[in-house]
């Protein structure tokens, strides 16, 4: 039998450790019609499992969530539970024969000692070629992409190891063979994270970033578009919606930026359908109407009713904690399981990478021109309004977005945006 040490780390949780431009008209998706809008004001039924968010003591809060028995402590074993590459890329219709040596970017605060030894541990178990820093595949870097210094560990209580695991997990299950770059703020109170962004979008090579952090707009919106979303490079930006579901006029920032792609969650499970699989909405999957931004003109059907700003979610993919994805943490014990719109952020950022999904104009406007390459999530809901904001359907919705992608269709009709 396995013996379980419990150790108190925080005092949120207990951890046990074992182990200007005009829209075209093919741009345009379907607009709903007023009944679509009118669904349930009820969350959806999913199965709710126990769950604790790693991340809690700064201004920006990773989207993390680690799955825990029903006293909030983390049980993490000797072998790998939850989806793995090999379920995700069935269930998004991955190519084996698509591939790309394109890099992504991780941007995560303080540093994690043991990245590039959890990294091995992910990948070596699940079969995908070695990234590592030695042959050229992994790097770290600090938040002005020079390699030393590297900013100090997570203080107790505030895990963005599990964040940055996650994260280079996910990438490499959506892109084994793409290098990735973590980048490592100082900290999670000032603007280091956002330094940390623009410094990712510099790096050569860098064709995709994800943020899987966030926080409520404090009214600045605007000028942090200016001064760190406003990128030359051709990059996209990835930005998880966030874990609290539908946050309506509270928008959670930078997943609202003018220039991300704002990326929910979803609850995906096996199923006997041609797919195999069937997605739903995540109820936790944020969505929120930005009070500032001027909505895009890629989003001009998005209903009035729902949101007159920037709105999002944009796309998603898996995020629910009631299936998770399996993770790799040592300095947690382990295997583990983890969820949030933190697992879509990366996972999404290394399909685009993988397909090499670019766009013309670094947004989020490839997937609204393209809507036929991404699976319509049309059930589930993410709170009680009676608007696209909050519910799923057809077309375009906050807690979804567009949809998730669908490999076998991704790219089918060129790679940028028009």
């Amino acid at each position: 039998m396995m013996k379980f040490a419990h150790i108190e780390i925080s005092a949120r949780f207990i951890f046990t450790l074992a182990t200007g431009s005009f829209v075209l008209a093919s741009c345009v998706p379907t607009e709903r019609d007023a009944s679509e809008d009118q669904q349930t004001d009820e969350l959806d039924g999913t199965p709710q499992a126990p769950h604790a968010q790693v991340c809690s003591g700064g201004r920006w809060l990773c989207k993390a969530h680690i799955r825990t028995d029903a006293q909030s402590r983390i049980i993490p074993s000797t072998t790998p539970f939850g989806l793995g590459p090999a379920d995700l890329a069935s269930a998004y219709n991955l190519s084996a024969s698509q591939t790309s040596s394109a890099t992504i970017a991780i941007v995560d605060a303080f540093h994690y000692p043991n990245a590039a030894k959890d990294l091995a541990a992910y990948r070596s178990q699940f079969g995908l070629p070695p990234c590592t820093i030695a042959n050229g595949c992994f790097k770290i870097v600090n938040q002005y992409g020079a390699p030393s210094p590297l900013p100090g560990n997570s203080p107790p209580g505030d895990n963005w190891t599990v964040e940055a695991a996650l994260d280079l997990d996910m990438a490499s299950a959506a892109c084994p063979t793409c290098k990735l770059v973590l980048v490592e703020a100082q900290d999670d109170v000032g603007n280091g994270l956002f330094v940390a962004q623009n410094a990712a979008a510099a790096i050569p090579g860098v064709a995709a970033i994800s943020d899987s952090w966030g926080g409520p707009s404090d009214g600045t919106d605007l000028s942090m578009d200016a001064q760190f979303f406003t990128h030359t490079q051709a990059v996209n930006t990835f930005v998880a919606s966030g874990d609290s579901g539908n946050t309506g006029s509270t928008p959670d920032y930078p997943s609202t930026s003018a220039t991300v792609i704002g990326v929910g969650g979803t609850h995906l499970a096996t199923s006997t359908t041609a797919r195999g699989w069937t997605e739903t909405a995540w109820a936790g999957s944020g969505s929120s109407c930005s009070q500032l931004i001027t909505k895009p003109n890629f989003q001009s059907t998005v209903p009035a009713g729902a949101c007159r700003k920037r709105a999002t979610s944009d796309v998603s993919a898996v995020g629910d904690p009631a299936t998770p994805v399996a993770v790799f943490n040592e300095g947690v014990g382990g295997w583990v399981a983890v969820a949030g719109t933190s697992a879509s952020s990366p996972f999404v950022a290394g399909v685009y990478a993988r397909y090499g999904i670019t766009g013309s104009t670094h947004d989020a406007s490839y997937a609204y021109c393209h809507t036929s390459e991404f699976f319509d999530i049309k059930s589930g809901n993410n709170g009680t309004c009676t608007s696209a904001l909050c519910n799923a359907g057809v077309g375009w919705d906050g807690p979804t977005g567009i949809g998730s992608p669908n490999g076998a269709l991704l790219g089918s009709s060129g790679t940028t945006s028009p």
